[in-house]
């Protein structure tokens, strides 16, 4: 695997008319550059990663993946590819791609299919048909292309890196895409399908409009002696268990009722019933599938506040390894979930140390 991925951003988003640049404009929860940065560590595709930019100081504040490499970019698109390529031919590489940050909403799968064209070609460009009719206009004429032989091309873009070094390096002109070198020349390209999904931010109007849900989870269970205590699918030293159909985790119970509030899809006994297929399940494999269907409904998790209502254990002394746990399950950044730990002032069952109650509120985002 001698494959590298180079994110350009050094642009300075003059049409995106806010203060900051747009790659580190929130979308979907985490800045638009993190999305690029994220699918292609965790695509393991590529043994580094380089992101080229203008703003070095913005990620010394950002905790990035040791396979990710930031440098200062050019005063245009073409100098800071050609930085890269100088920055990377120590490495000697094989295939390189080339991505352009304002284009979040890549999929790792295209990132598959490019490299496997590449095994048999030079350049691999990725493309989507014109919906619209074109026109170009030759002084006050106007004229219509054939939207058929029309190509809108996307990045990332795919190359053998030893043909695209020698192309970029010889080039005088400013050009606006890597697969420009390769037309300019008449070398042959291989074109592909891309996304409708992939689309290039440009102006704030791109930004999809986002509509945003709460939904409310609460769980309660009886403590009994000798059983093994779950919260938030982290194993929690105790004397005594939640009695349950399941594993009894009240924090990881609340947290599917929450979503499925949000969503609007009914209640956690609809989907996982009291039946013998999930006696003594333990509750991240009942959670799994409830996280997947939200991300794959294309909704966003904006927080997740827990509420632990207990006499004993005493929350604050888990609570880092209850976070930990429920941000690896959910796949969820830590600063996104909050947990606190709240008595009942000895009342009742709860007071009595005879059980353990939980309500969550969850905040979730979905982009039309």
């Amino acid at each position: 695997m001698n494959n590298y991925f180079v994110i350009l951003a050094a642009g300075k988003s003059k049409r995106f008319h806010k203060k900051i640049p747009k790659q580190f404009y929130n979308y979907k929860n985490k800045e638009i550059i993190d999305h690029s940065i994220e699918k292609s560590v965790n695509s393991k595709l590529f043994k580094k990663i380089l992101v080229v930019t203008n703003n070095i100081n913005h990620f010394k504040k950002k905790k990035i993946h040791h396979s990710v490499k930031v440098i200062k970019g050019g005063k245009e698109r073409s100098d800071s590819s050609l930085k890269a390529l100088k920055y990377l031919k120590k490495y000697k590489p094989n295939n390189i791609l080339i991505h352009d940050a304002a284009r979040p909403d890549f999929t790792i799968k295209l990132l598959r299919e490019l490299l496997g064209h590449l095994k048999r070609n030079i350049a691999v460009i990725p493309y989507i048909n014109s919906k619209d009719t074109i026109k170009y206009r030759v002084k006050n004429e106007l004229y219509n292309l054939n939207r058929e032989n029309t190509y809108l091309t996307q990045t990332p873009q795919a190359f053998k890196f030893k043909k695209l070094y020698e192309l970029a390096i010889n080039e005088k002109s400013k050009i606006t895409d890597e697969a420009t070198l390769f037309v300019n020349k008449n070398r042959k390209i291989k074109f592909i399908k891309g996304e409708n999904t992939n689309n290039k931010i440009t102006f704030k109007s791109d930004i999809k409009l986002a509509k945003t849900f709460f939904g409310i989870g609460f769980d309660i269970h009886r403590l009994v002696r000798n059983k093994k205590l779950y919260l938030g699918g982290a194993k929690i030293p105790f004397h005594s268990g939640l009695k349950g159909h399941s594993d009894g985790d009240v924090i990881l119970h609340s947290i599917i009722d929450s979503i499925l509030g949000a969503m609007r899809n009914k209640d956690i006994g609809s989907f996982f019933p009291n039946t013998k297929k999930y006696k003594n399940i333990r509750s991240p494999k009942i959670l799994k599938p409830v996280v997947e269907s939200l991300y794959k409904s294309n909704f966003f998790i904006n927080n997740l506040d827990i509420n632990l209502i207990c006499e004993q254990p005493k929350v604050s002394k888990y609570r880092d390894r209850i976070i930990n746990s429920v941000s690896k399950l959910m796949m969820l950044k830590k600063d996104l979930i909050n947990l606190k730990g709240k008595t009942v002032e000895k009342l009742g069952l709860i007071g009595k140390e005879k059980a353990i109650a939980c309500e969550v509120i969850i905040s979730i985002t979905k982009y039309d």
